[in-house]
């Protein structure tokens, strides 16, 4: 695979000349970043001397924090004061000939320290200074903390989520951060292209808040035009049916969609229960959603009959859509994961190895890799400040 060949090589990846500096902390700015680390860009990440806080975060390992080493991989890690003026010209020195400048904090933290991005702008007109912050850089919610739970809560994500008689629920994972880093290599990208053209950085303004509304889809269209608000709705959909988990006669837990028609009118036939595709409200998403609770109970009572892997495989055979519900350890061992190398084990000067997702795309030419996981406090320091560098 190309993507093998690049970690045993060490081939540069299509970011490779370009140079990040990562001031952010947390999730949604650090994740950004190492996903520009996964192709090849160098990023330098500076560290307050206490550490980012996201050291002190989640499972640790022989007091190695697991999380740490997952979103800061690829990275170099370096630490400097930048609430010392001592250290802002060391700062400076590292922007002047930086590409992209990732931060995360408050509006106007830069601008009292006197590093904004005008003034990094002026020393360097080409930087693109990406800034990822809970609701933007202006606005009036501006200077509120902004943390991923609360973009979770205001964009509509936690109303919709839980049962339909239970109470909002947050996701278990940090789902706003991912997403918001995602937007912000994005946009930052973005920023990089345009850079060829006007030959001049610019600041992208990216709000985990407005993140999390635009992966909400059409809900505030639909609200718009309608006035529908959605509702929760457990593990259903409010445009198709059926879709929903189901029990397993072993334990287990299978989940099914429908989507479509004819992948609809397999899934009846199959439960045995063929003459519910004769009825006039089968024949739209929205139809079958008006008599979701019968469709559950058809399947239901189908599904409980037999062991998971007899579902699957019935399923399968009758061309419909099923999966099972993993845990973790069955992430590990799925032999499609396993073949198409989902997880890895990357170097790691602490751990010998972490295992980690590999990089979640894949480019047939210039492929990314993750080459180290994250590292120790002020790790390349030395390094860094002595330009020894690329």
């Amino acid at each position: 695979m190309p993507e093998e060949k690049l970690m045993q090589d060490g081939l540069p990846g299509p970011l490779a000349d370009i140079k990040v500096v990562d001031v952010g902390t947390l999730l949604a700015a650090p994740f950004a970043a190492a996903m520009l680390g996964d192709f090849g860009a160098e990023v330098i990440k500076i560290e307050q001397p206490s550490g980012d806080p996201l050291r002190r975060y989640g499972h640790q390992y022989n007091d190695v924090p697991l999380l740490w080493k997952v979103v800061n991989r690829n990275k170099k890690s370096i630490v400097l004061d930048l609430k010392d003026p001592a250290n802002r010209d060391t700062f400076m020195k590292l922007i002047s000939d930086a590409d992209v400048l990732i931060e995360n904090f408050r509006p106007g933290t830069l601008e009292r320290w006197g590093i904004s991005p005008v003034r990094m702008q002026e020393i360097n007109p080409q930087l693109v200074v990406t800034r990822v912050t809970g609701f933007g850089q202006d606005g009036p919610y501006a200077h509120r903390p902004g943390f991923g739970t609360l973009a979770e809560a205001m964009s509509g994500f936690a109303a919709v989520s839980g049962e339909r008689d239970g109470p909002p629920l947050l996701p278990p994972v940090p789902l706003a951060d991912a997403l918001a880093g995602m937007q912000a290599a994005c946009a930052t990208l973005m920023a990089l292209h345009a850079r060829k053209d006007t030959g001049r950085g610019q600041v992208a303004d990216v709000a985990i808040t407005e993140a999390m509304i635009a992966a909400m889809g059409a809900q505030v269209t639909a609200y718009d035009k309608l006035g529908v608000k959605p509702r929760r709705m457990g593990s259903s959909s409010d445009n198709n049916a059926p879709r929903n988990v189901y029990r397993c006669a072993d334990g287990r837990w299978v989940a099914v969609s429908a989507p479509a028609q004819s992948v609809a009118e397999r899934v009846v036939r199959l439960v045995g229960r063929p003459e519910l595709t004769e009825e006039p409200w089968f024949a739209s998403g929205r139809g079958r959603v008006s008599r979701v609770e019968l469709l559950d109970e058809a399947l239901g009572q189908w599904i409980g009959r037999f062991s998971r892997d007899e579902v699957i495989h019935a399923f399968e055979e009758a061309g419909a859509a099923v999966a099972p519900i993993y845990e973790v350890d069955d992430v590990l061992e799925d032999p499609h994961f396993q073949a198409r190398r989902v997880t890895i084990d990357v170097p790691d000067s602490e751990l010998d190895t972490v295992r980690m997702p590999n990089v979640a795309f894949r480019l047939s030419e210039t492929p990314g890799s993750i080459r180290w996981a994250g590292p120790s406090l002020g790790e390349h320091t030395d390094d860094v400040l002595n330009g020894e560098h690329p």
